[in-house]
C-alpha cells in the first residue's frame, strides 16, 4: 500500500486531470505548471485502482528529454513500491503494473509499437511532434485485456513545430470542452503558473529567473501559457502591424505569383503586389512605397496538419488560372525543383503547357559570408524600418497567420527553420521577397532635366515623376 507522502493532485487543473474519464485529455500551457506531476501521477492512481492491469508508456521526442522526467518519477513512485529497472526502462509495481519510458527520435518509430497494448499512453511536449499521425498510430496501442479503462494523456508548451496542429485540434476547440470524434471524447485542460503553488513555495525565485530571460510577451506566454505567443519564434518580429485588412490593388502596382509545390504535402500559391507609392490602408500609418502586400493565397492543404491535396500539375494550374482570371501577374517564381526533368516533362514544363508559367526562384534560404539570405530578406520586410514594415499580408489570408508566425528554429542549425512543420507558406514568401529584394536605403532624389528621364527611371524615380518630365 502506498504510504502516507504518497503523491496527491494539487487543487484544480491537475486534480481535473487525473480524475478525467474522459479517453483524451491534453493538459497544456504555461511552464511550471505541473504538467509533468500530473502525467506520472495519473498512472499512479491508475495502478492503485486497476493493479496488475495497469499497463503505460510514456514517451518523450529525445532520451535527454526523459532523464528529468525519469527522475522525479522515482521520487513520486517509490512511496507506491514501484522499482525502476534500468535495462528495460520501465518502472514495475507489486501487483504487476509497469509503465515504460521510451523515447521517439524519428516518426517511423512508432511503427514499431504496432501490436503492443497499453491502457494508457502518455506524451510529454507533444508540441515537439511535427506530424499527429506518430501519435495516433500510438493510439492504436491502448486496448485492455483485463477490462482496465483506456486512456490517452499528453501535456505540453506553446511552440515547437506541432504547434499548429495541437493548437487547432485542442486549444481552439475551447478549454475545457469535450468534443466528439469517432465516439471518443477529448479535452483540453489550460495550465498556468498560478496552478502550482508548490513551485513558488520551492523555488520563489523562478517568476524573477523567468523575467530575466525572454521578452515581455515571451515570458507572458511562458507564465500564462498564451498560445497566441510562441517561444522561440523563428519569425518573432511578426505583429499584429503586419496584417491588413482587404482592399483593391491599385492597378499600378505590380503584381507577382509565388508558389511552392506540394503533392503529399501543400502546395502554397501566394499573390503579391508591390506598392509603387505610399497607400493608406486604413491604418496608423500608409503602406510605404516598395512594400509588399499579399492578397490572395491558396493553400493545397486538406485541413490535416501537413497533408496534401494530391493535385497533379496541370490541376493546380487549372486552380491558379480560376483565381487570377483577368489579373495581369507580371512576374512568377517558384521552387526550382519543379523544373527538374526525370524521364519525362517536368513539373514546372507541364504547368507552363496548362497556361501557368514561373521562372526557377532564387532558393538561398541562409546566406553566406557576403551572399544574400532568404530568410533575412523575409525578417527584414517583417520588420521594417522605424516600425513600419515592408511585408503586409490581408486578413483572408488565414494560413499564412496561422502557420508562418509559429516556425521554430532548426534545433541543429539555428539560423534556419525546422522544416519538420509547416514551411511551405513561409519558402514561397521568402521566393517572393528574393524575386524583388529589400532597397535598403532610399533613391537620391531626383533632380535630372526633362531630356534625361531614362537615367531618372534607372536611378528609382516613379512612373508619376517620369510622365511628368517626359510632357513638359
Amino acid at each position: 500500500m502506498p504510504s502516507s507522502d504518497s503523491w496527491k493532485p494539487q487543487p484544480g487543473p491537475q486534480t481535473a486531470f487525473v480524475h478525467s474519464r474522459v479517453f483524451e485529455v491534453v493538459y497544456g500551457g504555461a511552464r511550471g505548471g505541473g504538467k509533468t506531476d500530473a502525467a506520472l501521477g495519473d498512472f499512479a492512481l491508475h495502478e492503485r485502482g486497476h493493479g496488475g492491469g495497469a499497463r503505460g508508456l510514456l514517451v518523450r521526442r529525445s532520451r535527454v528529454a526523459l532523464e528529468p522526467t525519469i527522475t522525479r518519477a522515482r521520487q513520486i513512485y517509490r512511496p507506491f513500491g514501484a522499482r525502476w529497472e534500468e535495462a528495460k526502462s520501465r518502472f514495475t509495481w507489486p501487483s504487476g503494473a509497469v509503465l515504460y519510458f521510451r523515447y521517439l527520435d524519428r516518426d517511423a518509430d512508432a511503427d514499431l509499437y504496432q501490436g503492443h497494448d497499453y491502457t494508457r499512453v502518455y506524451v510529454e511536449e507533444l508540441t515537439q511532434f511535427p506530424d499527429p499521425r506518430v501519435i495516433d498510430k500510438l493510439k492504436a496501442t491502448l486496448r485492455s485485456a483485463s477490462g482496465a479503462p483506456c486512456g490517452f494523456r499528453a501535456t505540453c508548451n506553446p511552440g515547437g513545430p506541432g504547434h499548429n496542429w495541437v493548437k487547432a485540434r485542442h486549444i481552439d476547440a475551447g478549454a475545457w470542452t469535450v468534443t466528439e470524434e469517432d465516439g471518443l471524447g477529448r479535452v483540453f485542460i489550460p495550465a498556468r503558473l498560478a496552478d502550482n503553488p508548490k513551485l513558488a513555495e520551492s523555488d520563489p525565485l523562478y517568476v524573477s529567473r523567468l523575467k530575466q530571460t525572454g521578452s515581455e510577451q515571451l515570458v507572458r506566454a511562458w507564465l500564462e501559457g498564451d498560445w497566441n505567443i510562441v517561444e522561440g519564434a523563428f519569425f518573432d518580429k511578426w505583429s499584429a502591424r503586419n496584417i491588413v485588412r482587404p482592399f483593391s490593388i491599385p492597378e499600378l502596382w505590380t503584381r507577382l505569383r509565388a508558389f511552392d509545390w506540394g503533392y503529399a504535402a501543400p502546395f502554397s500559391v501566394g499573390w503579391w503586389a508591390v506598392t509603387s507609392d505610399p497607400y493608406d490602408a486604413g491604418g496608423d500609418r500608409p503602406i510605404p512605397r516598395g512594400a509588399l502586400v499579399r492578397y490572395r493565397e491558396w493553400y493545397g492543404s486538406t485541413g490535416r496538419a501537413n497533408t496534401g491535396l494530391r493535385l497533379d500539375a496541370e490541376a493546380v494550374a487549372t486552380g491558379i488560372l480560376e483565381r487570377e482570371r483577368g489579373e495581369a501577374v507580371r512576374l512568377a517564381v517558384a521552387d526550382p525543383s519543379i523544373f527538374r526533368e526525370d524521364g519525362g516533362p517536368s513539373i514546372g514544363e507541364r504547368m507552363r503547357r496548362a497556361g501557368v508559367a514561373f521562372r526557377p526562384a532564387d532558393n538561398t534560404r541562409v546566406g553566406k559570408a557576403g551572399a544574400l539570405s532568404g530568410w533575412d530578406q523575409l525578417r527584414a520586410r517583417i520588420v521594417g524600418a522605424d516600425g513600419v514594415p515592408m511585408l503586409y499580408v490581408f486578413d483572408t489570408c488565414r494560413d499564412f497567420i496561422r502557420t508562418v508566425p509559429v516556425l521554430q528554429h532548426d534545433p541543429t542549425r539555428p539560423e534556419d527553420l525546422d522544416t519538420a512543420a509547416e514551411d511551405h507558406i513561409a519558402d514561397e514568401a521568402r521566393y517572393a521577397c528574393l524575386s524583388r529584394p529589400l532597397i535598403a536605403s532610399h533613391p537620391t532624389p531626383i533632380t535630372n532635366p526633362p531630356d534625361r528621364w531614362e537615367q531618372a527611371w534607372g536611378r528609382g524615380a516613379s512612373w508619376k515623376q517620369v510622365d511628368s518630365w517626359k510632357t513638359t
